[in-house]
């Protein structure tokens, strides 16, 4: 199952960093555009490049939270963490990852409602004329990975607790 998991949020983190990339090249592309404006050569900025910049954007952040949880790499306090037995410190990693699944759980939840409430209104990016809806769900998809892993890593912190291999 942990490589299932594992797959998943890779699969997810790739995808997050290939939008990224995305984003870069449209971002050099309308740059270059505008640098050619002057020339009159019929080439410009791309319409809209805020619009698609802000919706791949938080579909990228939103595709790198399964790995980031998969890997314990969330940021967290951990000062007097050297000076607790095991024990204690799987306890406290497996509070965090019940802590994480809520607001995992709570924030995809609402992600849906403002996807659907998007979709009902029909509302658009202002220059690209995007439908808002569709950058929701691209969040989305991330969000339910999201999800997903973090009642993995509750598994997975049970059984550190109980001494099962993770």
């Amino acid at each position: 199952m942990s490589k299932i998991i594992e797959t998943l949020a890779v699969t997810l983190a790739i995808a997050g960093g290939l939008v990224l990339l995305a984003i870069v090249a449209l971002t050099c592309i309308s740059i270059i555009g505008r640098a050619l404006v002057p020339l009159d050569i019929g080439v410009g900025p791309i319409r809209g490049i805020y619009d698609m910049t802000e919706i791949g954007m938080a579909a990228a952040i939103f595709a790198f939270l399964p790995w980031a949880q998969f890997r314990d790499a969330h940021a967290r306090v951990d000062l007097f963490q050297s000076a607790m037995a095991d024990g204690m410190i799987r306890i406290f990693d497996l509070l965090f990852n019940l802590a994480m699944f809520v607001v995992a759980t709570v924030g995809t939840y609402r992600l849906f409602l403002g996807m659907q409430d998007k979709l009902s209104y029909g509302e658009t990016t202002l220059i690209a004329q995007i439908p808002v809806w569709q950058g929701y769900t691209a969040a989305l998809v991330g969000g339910i990975g999201f999800v997903v892993v973090a009642a993995f890593c509750i598994l997975r912190s049970v059984r550190r607790i109980v001494g099962l291999p993770a």
